[in-house]
């Protein structure tokens, strides 16, 4: 973030936000991975709820959609999720920044801040599918590829061409 940038904060993410959480998304994501309204707000209302808001001036420009869930199971694209899954992992669903955000590090903090919380809870690993060319991003934060199940691959394919299924111990914060 460059120096006259004013500070950020790192907060839970609100129902208050969703439009601008909406917008962040449409311009992140082709419309294939997009989540309309009441599938994006479902990860809100999970019981073991990790999603996270990075403002600026009151303004969100980066969120992060993460919760407990089923391990070797991610949701589908557009599900409306249940309150209470098993929480055997730290699920990241999406890591969205806004093109003023971007090269700031806020992604990283974001995935720091889950990690806090879900180790804080019990949880030992976090999963996810890197999409659209993501598995780099990840990697650098120190997510590794896993070979997937047979029918998990399947899902992962869902997601894309370029989709990887990674995973990340959770001992502490993401480094790199």
């Amino acid at each position: 973030m460059p120096e006259d940038d004013p500070p950020f904060l790192i907060r839970p993410l609100r129902r208050s936000d969703l439009t601008a959480a909406l917008a962040i998304q449409a311009e992140s994501y082709p419309s294939f991975l997009q989540e309309d309204e009441a599938a994006f707000a479902s990860r809100l209302d999970v019981a073991a709820s990790y999603c996270l808001a990075a403002t600026r001036d009151g303004k969100l420009f980066a969120y992060l959609l993460a919760h407990g869930w089923p391990s070797g199971s991610p949701p589908p694209i557009g599900a409306v999720l249940p309150r209470n899954p098993t929480n055997e992992v730290l699920y990241i669903h999406d890591l969205a920044v806004s093109a003023c955000g971007r090269g700031s590090g806020i992604g990283r903090d974001l995935v720091a801040r889950a990690f806090g919380l879900a180790a804080r809870d019990g949880l030992q690993a976090a999963e996810l599918i890197a999409v659209e060319g993501a598995a780099d991003y990840w990697r650098s934060l120190g997510f590794v590829e896993a070979a997937p199940s047979e029918s998990l691959a399947a899902e992962v394919a869902g997601y894309g061409a370029s989709a990887r299924w990674m995973t990340h111990e959770i001992r502490s914060a993401p480094t790199g």
